[in-house]
Formats: C-alpha cells, structure tokens, sequence
C-alpha cells in the first residue's frame, strides 16, 4: 500500500478522476512510481443502498481500469448492499467503509455525528455530494389491472401496496415523504389528512421488507402485490429483466431522490485509502461515469449525459426534501424517529 508520504495529493485525484490534462500528465509519473511499490492490490470498500449493485458494479470496474492506466495500480473494490439505515449504522457500528453511497443524506449525517465523516461532507463534491438523482414511481401488473393512476389509488379496497420498511431502508422513506406530499395538495390537504391518507395506504402494506431489492424480489419475483412503490432505477430494471410483465405508472407528483455519496475520514486516513477514495468518488461526475449512470436507469447530473438520455425519464413534478420537509434531519425527526409519525400510523400485522 502506498505511504502517506508518497501519496498524491486530493488536487491530483480530482484531475485524475475527472480527466484533468495536464495536471493528471503532470502528476502521473510520480503516481506511477508510488503505485509499483504497492505488493498487492489497494481494497476499497463502497457501502451502498439496496438496488445499487448493478450500477456499482459498472462504474467499479470502469475505475479499476482508469486508475491502472492512469498509475499503474492495481485496485479491487468490494460492495457491500443493504437498506440505506442499516448499512449506516453498520457503519457506526464498525463495517470499515472507505467511502459511502446511501439513499440520503440523513444516512450520512448519522455517521459524521459518530466522528466518522466530517460535518461538512455534503460541501465536498458538486450538487450536495450527489452525482445523480432518481424519483419515486410505480410498477404495476401489464395492463395494469386495477387502474392505478396516482397515490390515491393506492387505497382502493383490495390493492396490496409493497413498499419497504421505512426504520430501515432509505427508499422506503423517499415512498413515505413522496405520498405524504400528494397528501397535502389534495383539496383540504392538511397534516391531518395527510397522516390519514398515510395510516390507509400501510394498512394495504401485507409485508415489509428491509430495503428496496427485497421489495423488488417480493413484487416482481414472487408475484405478492398488485403495486411496487419504487425507486425509478427498479422499476425500469424489473421490466427489462421480466419483458412483457410490468407497466411503469408516474403519479402526479413525486419527490426528487438525491442519493448522496462520502468517504468515511477516520476509515481512509487509517488505510491511507484517502487519495483513492476521493478520486474514485470524484469519478462519479466524469463524462464516463455520468453515462454508466443513465444506462443503468439513474438521472445524470452531467447536462451532456443528461440529454443524452432524456427521453427515458419523464418530466415529473417533484418536491424536495428541502423545500417540502425543511431537510433531511428534520423529516427523520418527524416522520421515522422512534415515537414519529410512522411508528404512530404503523400497525404490524
């Protein structure tokens, strides 16, 4: 493993990751000699959320090879997959990550209160330190049976909504806070009926999983549900690996997923990783990264990138964790903190 003496700086990574000329020329020899007194590969470890193994396993692969024909060195990246709350608190609890890619912020800010990650990790990286977005949609039965249309639907009687467990799984919250939105713009459309509206449609939930993949499997896999409330990245997945089965339904509004990404300070400055970890999290915003992002069904950030794949994704309204819910931290406080509004509307079955 290369010395923290012979490290590259962070200014290098960034050129190197995102392609920077002559400051990645530049820079290269040095890399090249630190990097050949390695013995064996440098292991990095990505913490993710759920249904990110697809899109981890592209963009890993992808930096592999930049990083060798940049340095010389060798890598191997393992994953680790999970509802976004548990893979944070398996973190807190000591899984050694060197970066983080969970569903929200609030996931990351568990960990920095912990002294892992600086408090300013969002401030790192372009967009709040997250290199794409995604949104809440929902996969029905081919012809869509039950003639869902929008989030009132949901509560036909006899609809079975699958949906993960919020307490655990970040998609499940983005589910909750995207309902609980279309809830308030109804006519009336207040706390109280919102919260109703909410009680209603868990009432409908026969199951729940602890991260978005096993809501997916129990959905399209093991045919329980006639609705998946899902992450837009699931659902487009769903019908291209069970053609023919699945219609994509975009309800009127739904809420704008920002799934952030962080290297994990006390881990990296331990393995003297930090150079690699930054680069490689750096990378996520490079041109090829950017197009790894839509082929696998995520939103790009980069406008090239986005355009290029625009016609896939519809133009939905959204709401923001912001300006909707006053941040991340305040709506875990409200609505999924022990004693919050989903523990006082959930009743297990």
């Amino acid at each position: 493993m290369t010395k923290a003496s012979t490290s590259p700086s962070r200014r290098t990574a960034l050129a190197l990751a995102i392609g920077g000329g002559a400051a990645a020329a530049m820079a290269a020899p040095a890399l090249l000699g630190a990097a050949r007194a390695a013995a064996k590969p440098t292991t990095l470890l990505n913490v993710s959320y759920d249904p990110t193994r697809e899109l981890y396993k592209a963009i890993n692969a992808a930096y592999i090879d930049y990083w060798k024909s940049k340095t010389g060195q060798d890598l191997l990246i393992n994953q680790s997959h999970g509802g976004s709350g548990s893979q944070s608190r398996s973190v807190i609890d000591g899984l050694a990550a060197d970066v983080v890619t969970l569903a929200l912020g609030y996931d990351i800010d568990a960990i920095a209160d912990r002294g892992l990650i600086a408090k300013t990790w969002q401030r790192r990286l372009p967009d709040n330190s997250s290199p794409y977005t995604s949104t809440i949609v929902f996969l029905v039965k081919k012809g869509n049976p039950w003639k869902i249309h929008d989030w009132g639907d949901l509560i036909k009687p006899g609809i079975q909504v699958i949906t993960p467990n919020p307490k655990t799984s970040g998609g499940a919250r983005w589910n909750l806070l995207a309902a609980w939105a279309w809830a308030l713009r109804q006519p009336g459309g207040s706390t109280a009926t919102a919260k109703d509206f909410i009680s209603r449609l868990y009432g409908q939930v026969p199951v729940l999983d602890t991260g978005a993949r096993g809501s997916t499997n129990t959905f399209a896999q093991r045919g329980i549900g006639d609705v998946l409330l899902a992450w837009e990245n699931e659902a487009f997945l769903s019908q291209i690996e069970l053609p023919g089965r699945f219609d994509i339904v975009t309800p009127s509004v739904s809420i704008l997923a920002e799934p952030p990404v962080a290297v994990v300070d006390k881990v990296v400055d331990r393995k003297k990783t930090r150079v690699i970890a930054e680069g490689y999290l750096n990378f996520l915003y490079s041109p090829r990264a950017q197009d790894l992002i839509g082929q696998n069904h995520y939103r790009p950030r980069n406008p090239a990138a986005a355009a290029k794949f625009a016609a896939k994704f519809p133009k939905i309204p959204m709401v923001t964790i912001d300006g909707q819910f006053g941040g991340w931290r305040k709506a875990q406080a409200t609505f999924f903190a022990d004693g919050g509004v989903f523990d006082q509307i959930y009743k297990p079955k």
